[in-house]
């Protein structure tokens, strides 16, 4: 069984101006995954579990992630609805990524090592890209892993199931909704 102790909440990318190519299909997903991952969020507060945010800096060299978080709110629409809903409390932490993989030149490895962490719970987008290859960066480093089919968004449902069946079958990971979050912590 997981414990508050050893299993971390990654939050991917859901810290989104989507001003790119496809972007507006993707918000639409993300904003229907935030109730879930709100709710899920919540419980790993609930039961003192470290939540991480890692997050694309969108080629910004020199912001920081608040930064990030002003132009989402300032932007409106989807972005500043999402942000709104799932901005950092005080407590949370967050790693800026320059590419895909959370794990990549980023802090996340030395961080998950102080928290003592091996398993990971990986959330947000897009599921067929981020998502995807932090999943394989965490199985290739032999964390437990989980990724709830109802906190991942990508551009269309193929390519959502596509990659959930990738985590599934490649990296033998747990893709149950969070609603199915049978053991994770005591309630």
């Amino acid at each position: 069984m997981a414990s508050a102790k050893d299993t971390a909440l990654l939050i991917l990318d859901m810290v989104n101006l989507f001003d790119f190519e496809g972007g507006g299909r993707l918000a639409r997903d993300a904003l229907s995954i935030v109730p879930a991952l709100s709710a899920l969020r919540a419980r790993f507060d609930a039961a003192g579990a470290p939540v991480v945010y890692v997050n694309d800096n969108f080629t910004h060299w020199q912001g920081e992630f608040s930064d990030l978080i002003g132009r989402c709110i300032a932007a409106g629409g989807v972005p500043a609805t999402i942000v709104g809903r799932l901005r950092p409390a005080p407590h949370h932490y967050y790693i800026l990524k320059p590419k895909h993989s959370a794990f990549l030149a980023t802090a996340l490895p030395v961080l998950l090592a102080k928290l003592g962490v091996r398993r990971l719970v990986v959330t947000g987008l897009a599921a067929d890209s981020c998502v995807l290859v932090t999943a394989q960066d965490a199985n290739m480093r032999e964390y437990r892993l989980w990724v709830p089919r109802d906190c991942v968004a990508a551009q269309t449902p193929a390519r959502k199931e596509g990659a959930l069946a990738i985590v599934r079958t490649a990296l033998l990971g747990d893709v149950r909704s969070s609603a199915r979050m049978d053991g994770l912590f005591p309630v």
